[in-house]
């Protein structure tokens, strides 16, 4: 980041839409504001002891009534890591990453605790696997403040669930244990730019919901991220056709037009959850 960039200059940037702040703006507030996920790596290693430090970090975070239904998978095996990679043969920064972490939700480790005081465990509906869910996408927030507060770059790797079957037995993940995202780690290649989000306009409310400003700022943004962060390609062209200027709108319908891990619920109840 240029020197004579603030915290406010980068949330401008991000959001355009940023009141001012008066107070004073602590250093990992720099950090959040000009995160962008990092998909270009040197291939220098990582410290085991900076990585475990970093899982310490991540698992320092909230977690739901102090159940702690979250585990991190460092997956280091040459032969898994490589089983793996061949997932995403586009995307060859995966296997560029030095590190390559799997954060798992884990409503396993609760029942066994019941199990162990002899006391029954009578939450087996949808919350219970929400929880552990939401539980790992805190820690992999954290685990991300955390490593490039230290200088890493990471990017989370939601595409593991496209292959849940395969990434469960690898990681050999038992009953009520399941992936989230993935995640690389690494030192940054490149100096990633910052990306652009929907104004506060559309996703800040005030006491109830309400869409009035929504379709607006959409349009705002749309033209804006054209302008500054245009695509470098257009989803299915061929069932969709071209679009000057192709925005973000046009980019998640598209995508989303496609369906989507429709085996995911199967995959989840498999795994032992009632999702009632």
């Amino acid at each position: 980041m240029p020197p004579s960039e603030t915290v406010h200059d980068q949330l401008q940037l991000r959001f355009n839409d940023v009141p001012a702040y008066g107070g004073q703006t602590p250093d990992a507030w720099q950090t959040i504001a000009g995160r962008q996920s990092c998909r270009s790596y040197t291939g220098d290693p990582v410290d085991p002891a900076l990585l475990r430090q970093l899982c310490a970090l991540a698992l320092s975070s909230p977690t739901k009534s102090d159940l702690q239904q979250r585990d991190i998978v460092i997956v280091s095996d040459p032969d898994k890591r490589d089983a793996i990679n061949t997932l995403f043969p586009d995307s060859t920064w995966i296997a560029d990453a030095p590190v390559f972490l799997i954060f798992c939700g884990n409503n396993r480790r609760l029942r066994q605790v019941s199990d162990g005081h002899g006391i029954p465990f009578e939450n087996d509906h949808l919350d219970a696997f929400f929880n552990a869910a939401v539980d790992a996408g805190i820690a992999l927030s954290a685990f991300t403040i955390a490593a490039e507060a230290a200088g890493l770059g990471t990017c989370p790797i939601s595409t593991i669930r496209d292959h849940v079957d395969l990434i469960d037995d690898l990681l050999e993940l038992p009953y009520w244990v399941f992936p989230v995202a993935g995640m690389t780690v690494g030192w940054p290649g490149r100096t990633p730019r910052i990306n652009l989000r929907l104004p506060l306009a559309a996703t800040v409310h005030s006491d109830t919901y309400n869409e009035d400003a929504q379709q607006p700022a959409i349009e705002a943004y749309d033209a804006r991220r054209a302008e500054l962060r245009p695509y470098g390609s257009q989803r299915d062209p061929d069932r969709f056709g071209t679009r000057d200027p192709y925005t973000w709108s046009d980019d998640k319908a598209r995508q989303y037009a496609e369906p989507q891990r429709t085996d995911f619920g199967a995959f989840v109840r498999k795994k032992g959850f009632d999702l009632t």
